[in-house]
């Protein structure tokens, strides 16, 4: 943990008292209805600013005129086949990004919708790889009250009335939304964020007598593999009545059948009412996706009390020409408060008519007592159980494993959410509150801790229920001969003339059954029980860099995984293994240089899992031949032995081990002199894809040192003595050669340096990337001149990146400089998350410049904060990790041919293990 409080000095970062009123904080005080204490805060009426991207200098650009015409054609190549191209810096949205994101909904890898800090539902992210950014500004909350007397009427959507989803006129004939009542002014309204939770308090407003809390509530419950998956959020709503007057109440939901962006004019939609058991009653809305999508059906709900009255009307449009217009519905709601119970009894709407906008209504009145309180609960959930991918590989859902792939799906979900949100929420505080509570912590880390999370959700993460292969697939002999008939080459191809271990040969049996092009993994069943099978995990490295878990970037995010989901994480590593031992011929033309080479090259970590076709064509990064990079494959390396380190799970060691032995073996080539260190090769081989490298380098240099430590470590758990000793003979090589260096730290392995070194190369950074550039107050820059001036030398160079900076405090953390670490970091809370900041909350970029300008918003890497936590945690395997180098462990014999050694202690390990049905070893139980 953190060694003392270093911040007692520091005032809480806004703490609600200063948003609001006392007395309003006290009369939210039970069932979790006030705001909590840490929380990241915006009132309603704050100015939501655009948001400014990056541009190239004049040189850069000269520099890259090259790629950006390739680029550009490559773009138009794609589009010609209804693709996207990965990277696409040339298309702009519709929608400007600005300063509004908020607290997105819903659980992992089932389609995300987020929710602006000010109430609009917005970036859409349903479809695979697709972002609709602009809000449907049809989907609101709003509330009728009236009291006894019938003096005091208010009617207003629960979303201030000057918002630019609306537009700019209002004409006073409209049917639409803009005839409602956008009387709020957002003044004394609040938000209140803490993923994956929120709170808006209205406080007084638009009834000076009627307090409103409404909690956002999603089920992202760490270790939780079920109901994490569910595509499902709920909203309780809380009213307290301070006037002396009795006071009817009506909260009203309203969805339009859409998906984002012109979605909901595409025609054929349906609308149905429901009623379920429990109280839940709501309304199913049909959504036909264009393009060939699969379906999607959203369910919008509220739970009937004693004194809750739900009512519903399953459809109106927001033309004039609707059966039932917005401005009629509105009328209905502001006279009566309700719809007519007969609307349940309606059955399905018409299909809507091309151009048409079809929505729906969930209505939810109460009576609230003179100083009384009163709760309602209202639920979202959307199914669309179906995965296709552009190239046509479809899949089905997580979540369907446990709700079926029925349209009607969405119904349960809905009644689920209002069922179980209290334990989700218990689950949540559980997790959360030992962070929260730790006094040694700064307020401003704790939130933003929980809150970068977001991107899990909202990260375009894709869940499947498809099983990593089983062992089944070894002995399925007419399938490795039709996969013998693809492009893609095998392993054994590779090595057919080569003396290879017992741990190869078992390895090429599992890399005929690899995930190659052809191949659903969804076809094959896993051995084993329902615990152990997670499905498969995709997440973006961005939603403008669209590939799907990018390697050199995971290894920044990946701490959150390990920490909140490690089954995933395990998982996502073993993909990674199985894609080093294979290799896919086919041609791919690299645009910075526009020269040819394969796709995926054995024994190298691929750069990502695809972006149209992932799992079967990977390496959608077609900028350089990352075949030729130095840092992903002893990234791959320290990170299976992290992880391994961290879960003690010996089968995924086991499992992944002949990929690491082969990540290994293939850096060799990268040796040019002979003396043990990879040396780069003049062009930007690694994950600063624009930034060229010359022979050694810090960066590459200690990474392939701490795998080199990390590959020997490994090696030695599981019996492989002979590729420890390689491994050593290799390290003690490399490290007189290689001057003093930044440290990279391992899991379970000390330093790969003296302390002292350490701290003086860390005290470096810290004075000149960090303090020299505005007082520490924008995060660590990535390159500094001796002299004080951020180096130029080209875009990424001259920028902030917000990972690298967590993953930097993370290192600091590790060295004892706590305070350094936590001012280091605190630079990307300030310029990112602070209302003196750019705007980027909720949609942390990979990179701003100077002057704040970002490159690639909503980015994987920010995930890296939870690096840091990894860091103050210090798990087992850093506590317990040996006093000496584990190199000094290992004791050299006498160089001889054969492997034995590695026969007799691999088979070991695995024995010792229980029963790996998956594992790379036929169970020698």
């Amino acid at each position: 943990m953190v060694s003392g409080n270093i911040f007692h000095c520091r005032k809480n970062s806004w703490p609600p008292q200063e948003y609001i009123s006392k007395s309003t904080l006290q009369l939210f005080d039970y069932d979790s209805s006030a705001p909590p204490e840490q929380a990241w805060r915006r009132r309603l009426n704050s100015h939501a600013n655009l948001l400014k991207e990056f541009r190239v200098t004049f040189m850069e650009a000269i520099k890259m005129v090259r790629l950006g015409i390739r680029i550009w054609s490559y773009v138009r190549e794609e589009a010609s086949h209804g693709r996207k191209a990965p990277i696409d810096p040339f298309t702009r949205e519709s929608c400007k990004p600005s300063a509004s994101q908020g607290v997105p909904l819903g659980g992992m890898g089932s389609g995300s919708i987020s929710r602006g800090f000010r109430g609009e539902f917005r970036q859409w992210q349903i479809i695979p790889s697709l972002c609709e950014a602009s809000p449907v500004m049809a989907n609101q909350f709003s509330i009728f009250i009236s009291r006894e007397g019938g003096n005091k009427n208010f009617a207003s959507v629960l979303a201030p009335g000057q918002h630019e989803g609306l537009g700019s006129s209002r004409k006073p004939d409209d049917q639409g939304i803009s005839s409602w009542g956008w009387n709020l002014s957002g003044q004394h309204s609040t938000y209140h964020a803490l993923f994956p939770r929120a709170w808006t308090v209205y406080d007084g407003e638009p009834d000076p007598e009627l307090k409103i809390s409404c909690r956002q509530i999603s089920p992202f419950v760490p270790h939780n593999y079920r109901e994490s998956s569910l595509p499902a959020a709920v909203f309780v709503y809380t009213l307290v009545n301070t006037g002396k007057e009795r006071a009817k109440v009506s909260l009203l939901f309203t969805w339009a059948n859409s998906i984002g962006g012109s979605s909901h004019l595409s025609g054929d939609h349906v609308n149905e009412p429901f009623k379920a058991e429990d109280g839940v009653s709501g309304v199913l809305l049909y959504h036909k996706t264009a393009k060939g999508n699969p379906p999607v059906t959203f369910a919008i709900a509220a739970c009937e009390t004693q004194n809750v009255n739900v009512s519903v009307l399953p459809s109106f449009g927001l033309s004039e020409g609707s059966s039932t217009t917005a401005k009629g519905m509105w009328s209905k709601m502001v006279k009566d408060g309700q719809f007519d119970q007969e609307n349940f009894n309606s059955g399905p709407s018409m299909p809507s008519s091309p151009g048409e906008t079809l929505c729906a209504a969930v209505a939810a009145s109460m009576w609230v007592e003179p100083h009384g309180k009163c709760t309602v609960a209202f639920s979202l959930a959307w199914s669309s159980p179906k995965v296709k991918f552009v190239k046509g590989s479809t899949f089905n859902r997580r979540y369907t494993k446990f709700y079926g792939t029925s349209e009607k799906a969405a119904a349960d979900l809905a009644h689920d959410a209002l069922t179980h949100y209290n334990r989700w929420e218990e689950e949540i505080e559980k997790w959360q509150n030992p962070i929260l509570k730790d006094e040694t912590l700064p307020e401003w880390y704790k939130f933003t801790l929980f809150n970068e999370l977001y991107f899990l959700v909202a990260g375009g993460t894709i869940w499947i229920d498809s099983p990593l292969l089983s062992s089944n697939m070894r002995n399925d002999q007419d399938r490795v001969r039709e996969l013998e008939n693809t492009v893609v080459k095998e392993t054994e191809d590779k090595m057919s003339d080569r003396k290879r271990t017992v741990v190869e040969r078992i390895m090429d049996s599992t890399c005929d059954s690899a995930v190659i092009t052809g191949h659903d993994p969804a076809d094959e069943k896993l051995s084993g029980d329902d615990d152990a099978d997670v499905g498969r995990f995709l997440y973006l490295e961005g939603v403008e860099y669209i590939m799907w878990c990018t390697y050199d970037v995971h290894f920044y995010a990946s701490f959150a995984l390990l920490e909140l989901f490690p089954k995933i994480e395990l998982n996502i590593q073993r993909d990674f293994a199985r894609a080093v031992l294979c290799e896919d011929g086919r041609k791919v033309k690299f645009l910075a240089e526009g020269n040819w080479g394969i796709r995926k090259v054995y024994g190298a970590v691929p750069h990502d899992l695809g972006t149209h076709d992932p799992w079967h064509e990977m390496n959608a990064y077609n900028i350089h031949d990352t075949s030729k990079w130095k840092d992903l494959n002893p990234k791959f390396v320290l990170q299976v032995y992290r992880d391994f380190a961290t879960t003690g799970d010996l089968e995924f060691g086991v499992d992944v081990w002949p990929a690491v032995r082969a990540a290994m073996e293939y850096m060799e080539q990268f040796d040019r002199d002979g003396d043990g260190l990879i040396e780069n090769d003049g062009f930007p081989d690694q994950t600063y894809d624009t930034w060229t490298v010359h022979g050694v380098s810090t960066y590459c240099g200690c990474l392939w040192l701490a795998a080199l430590q990390a590959a020997a470590a490994m090696a030695l758990d599981l019996g492989d003595r002979e590729f420890a000793e390689k491994c050593k003979r290799k390290f003690l090589k490399a490290k007189p050669a290689f001057e003093e260096k930044l440290w990279n730290a391992s899991s379970g392995l000390p330093p790969l340096f003296e302390d002292s070194k350490i701290k003086s190369a860390l005290r470096k950074v810290y004075d000149f990337n960090v303090m020299k550039v505005k007082g520490g107050r924008m995060g660590a820059v990535n390159g500094m001149h001796p002299n004080g001036k951020v180096d130029e030398t080209c875009m990424q160079s001259r920028e902030v990146w917000t990972g690298v900076t967590y993953g930097l405090a993370a290192t600091m953390i590790l060295a004892g400089m706590e305070e350094e670490a936590f001012a280091t970091a605190e630079g990307i809370f300030l310029a990112g998350w602070s209302e003196d900041g750019y705007g980027y909350w909720f949609q942390t970029p990979e990179a701003w410049t100077m002057d704040g300008h970002y490159r690639s918003l909503m980015y994987m890497r920010p995930l890296a904060i939870w690096g840091m936590q990894y860091a103050i945690n210090r798990p087992k395997a850093i506590l317990e990790a040996p006093k000496i180098n584990i190199m000094d462990r290992i004791h050299l014999s006498p160089v001889i041919g054969g492997y034995s050694h590695n026969e007799t202690g691999v088979r070991k390990i695995a024995t010792k293990a229980r029963c790996f049905n998956n594992s790379v070893f036929h169970c020698a139980c």
